[in-house]
């Protein structure tokens, strides 16, 4: 020590400052700025970084100083090196001549070289300028300015970019921009070159708050080379809550033409897609009483549909029901249910409807059965336009509804050591409606959905008001369930049912064959669930009459992890007439796979073939590769796009560096909806994500 108090410290110096620590092997301290100084090697940590050097200062005032440093993060896998590097008290590193990666010490796979990095390690917030990011040794992108997250928080920047080809659009550049504007809303710009029609400019904006919640997404091309005009794509989604418990929905799109989901979907989905949902809605729910007021239009996108087959436009819909109850344990049940709807379109009958539905009814319910009696008196009334020269202007139609619903659950314990409940659960349902010749009533919104255990015990086998079936029949089901005694968990349940006409029904929609049977077709369905990784389920509706399927369907899942799953589906419909139109059947075996080669290959499959077309009407292929600070991702697929069957061909290639970005990428999103129960490795696991359950 000097007479002016500096001091010169030799072999295994150790300096501690609260949380901070200094190791080297000669240290100079000043006492005056209580400084420290070395021109050796020195070793300095705290709860940010952990830097190594060939020399360097530190002050409690003024930072630390370091010469040719390395540097790694304690909060996070980020490592680096550095010419020249200062450390302020606030936790903030200044590097100059830089370099940056997440990969392990002794992996090089990817580096981020800048002339100058910051590092806010407290707002975990890294920015460089000069900066060019090496893969595998070769320069991949250079940028004059960078910024990149130091942690799992949501921050403003580039997000990984996508490469693909698409027959229909060429090759394709995706670079999406994130704007993390606030904790409670966001913008993602997506803009997108295609090679064969020019550039699109997409984007995504969300927001959420305490009453609301709403999402708008949207796609402009300014001018598509291919099509010879602009093309553009708007989806908007909000739910506002407001006060006294009403509640504002918007779920609107639209869409620049019919050809659109055609020419830019990368899957089947973009010939599927018939219509688009035009729909504001304003509600209101409590106890008793539950009020809709809306206005729903459709954009027809399917241009193979005549102008008759479109749906009616329902400006305004209002539905008004109630429901109270009386007596002890409110077994006595009274209420309404109604609706006025006013049906436009450009073609055909138009006009308003009025439907109201009263009704009383007993609810006895016990330990192992249920008893409901119901009485209804339904009343409809139109006031009808465009109507063919003899046509009632004003039809009316009232009809009684009388049921009974019961039913009885019966349980005993099984298993060796009675670990399993085995349930036993029969039900009946009588329905009588009168007959009434509705032949005069338009039908604007109503159909005959496909017969399921569902639809057998409803009082209406029509959805929608503009028919009442009559009935005379007793609807008959039952299910078994397989039960864990312990927490109620299901392994399995059989279901089958059944309706006896003791008078067929005559109530038929235009172009319906009315039946001469006095038995409904048979429904069934097996679900077995999680045995030994296995879900499972199958359903089929039999037609006793001609001993032959009409509708059925059996699906299999092996799902050892959510990263390895592999389906089996197997769908079945048969050629049939439906309100006077043949309605082609359909038989397609589907199969799909994810699964893990090894600790760092995941491999992806999928194939859909139809067995009357002899051919694929889909094929998927793609795999992916991780280390542990990158993944690439490369996939292939080959679909019908078009509705007169032609088929595309897309590729993608995806590159990942991890700490790059820190929003998740669309990449994941595809592969979960090709390999149906596929689940990343690192993703959250959706709160409703379930095994298989009925596939009605």
């Amino acid at each position: 020590m000097g007479v002016d108090g500096r001091a010169t410290l030799k072999g295994n110096v150790i300096v501690q400052q609260g949380a901070r620590e200094i190791r080297a092997n000669e240290v100079q301290y000043d006492p005056k700025d209580q400084s420290l100084q070395t021109e050796g090697h020195i070793d300095y940590r705290d709860p940010l970084v952990h830097v190594t050097g060939a020399g360097g200062s530190y002050s409690a005032a003024g930072g630390a100083d370091f010469k040719s440093a390395e540097f790694a993060l304690q909060q996070r896998a980020a490592r680096g090196s550095a010419e020249d590097m200062k450390l302020t008290p606030q936790g903030v590193m200044q590097l100059t001549r830089v370099m940056f990666t997440t990969c392990p010490a002794k992996d090089s796979s990817w580096e981020l070289k800048a002339s100058s990095i910051t590092l806010d390690t407290r707002d975990k917030l890294g920015t460089g300028h000069n900066a060019s990011i090496d893969f595998m040794g070769v320069p991949i992108l250079y940028t004059p300015y960078v910024s990149f997250p130091l942690g799992s928080e949501r921050k403003s920047g580039f997000l990984y970019p996508t490469i693909g080809s698409t027959s229909n659009s060429g090759f394709q550049l995706s670079v999406p921009y994130y704007f993390n504007l606030a904790p409670n809303y966001d913008f993602t710009f997506e803009p997108t070159e295609y090679s064969k029609r020019g550039i699109d400019l997409g984007g995504d904006l969300r927001l959420l708050t305490e009453n609301n919640r709403g999402e708008l997404n949207f796609e402009y091309l300014p001018y598509d080379k291919l099509y010879g005009a602009q093309r553009n794509f708007e989806h908007l989604v909000d739910v506002a809550e407001l006060p006294a418990d009403f509640r504002l929905t918007i779920n609107a799109a639209n869409v620049s033409d019919t050809s659109y989901f055609e020419d830019f979907s990368t899957g089947p989905e973009g010939a599927s897609t018939a219509f688009l949902n035009r729909q504001v809605a304003l509600s209101y729910r409590d106890e008793h009483w539950n009020f809709v007021a809306e206005a729903q239009q459709f954009q027809t996108i399917d241009y193979t549909l005549a102008p008759d087959d479109r749906p009616y436009a329902r400006v305004p819909r209002i539905v008004a029901d109630a429901l109270y109850t009386l007596g002890p344990e409110g077994v006595f049940h009274y209420g309404f249910n109604s609706e006025f709807v006013d049906f436009q379109r450009g073609t055909g009958v138009t006009g308003w409807r009025f439907d109201i539905a009263p009704a009383v009814s007993l609810d006895f319910t016990g330990p192992g059965y249920f008893i409901r009696p119901a009485l209804a008196w339904r009343a409809t009334e139109y006031q009808l336009s465009n109507l063919a020269p003899g046509e009632p202007a004003a039809p009316v139609r009232t009809l009684p509804i009388a049921s009974f619903d019961t039913g009885l659950v019966f349980e005993r314990d099984s298993g060796s050591e009675n670990q399993h409940r085995l349930t036993l659960e029969p039900r009946l349902l009588y329905l009588y409606v009168p007959y009434k010749n509705q032949d005069e009533l338009p039908v604007f919104d109503t159909a005959l959905p496909d017969l399921n255990p569902v639809e057998l015990f409803r009082t209406n086998r029509y959805v929608g008001a503009d028919r009442v079936s009559d009935a005379n029949q007793l609807a008959v089901g039952i299910t078994s369930r397989l039960l864990n005694a312990s927490d109620g968990r299901q392994f399995l349940a059989f279901t089958f049912g059944q309706a006896y006409y003791f008078e067929p029904p005559q109530v038929t929609l235009p172009g319906e064959i009315p039946t001469t049977q006095n038995r409904s077709d048979l429904v069934a369905e097996l679900v077995v669930t999680a045995w030994q990784h296995f879900n499972a389920s199958a359903a089929v509706q039999w037609d006793p009459q001609n001993q032959s399927s009409v509708r059925s369907q059996v699906n299999l899942q092996y799902k050892p992890s959510n990263s390895a799953v592999i389906n089996l589906n197997y769908r079945y419909e048969a050629t049939q007439e439906v309100l006077g139109q043949p309605q082609p059947g359909f038989q397609q075996l589907e199969g799909s796979l994810a699964w893990p080669i090894g600790h760092k290959w995941n491999v992806f499959l999928k194939d859909v073939y139809s067995f009357p077309d002899h051919e694929e009407l889909e094929r998927f292929f793609g795999f992916e590769y991780r280390a542990c600070c990158w993944r690439v991702r490369l996939g292939a697929r080959r679909y019908v796009s078009n509705h007169d069957g032609t088929q595309s061909t897309g590729i993608w290639l995806q590159l990942e560096l991890a700490g790059l970005a820190s929003v998740g990428s669309a990449s994941d999103a595809s592969l979960e909806t090709e390999v149906r129960g596929y689940i990343p490795p690192g993703a959250k696991i959706p709160t409703n994500e379930a095994h298989l359950v009925g596939v009605w």
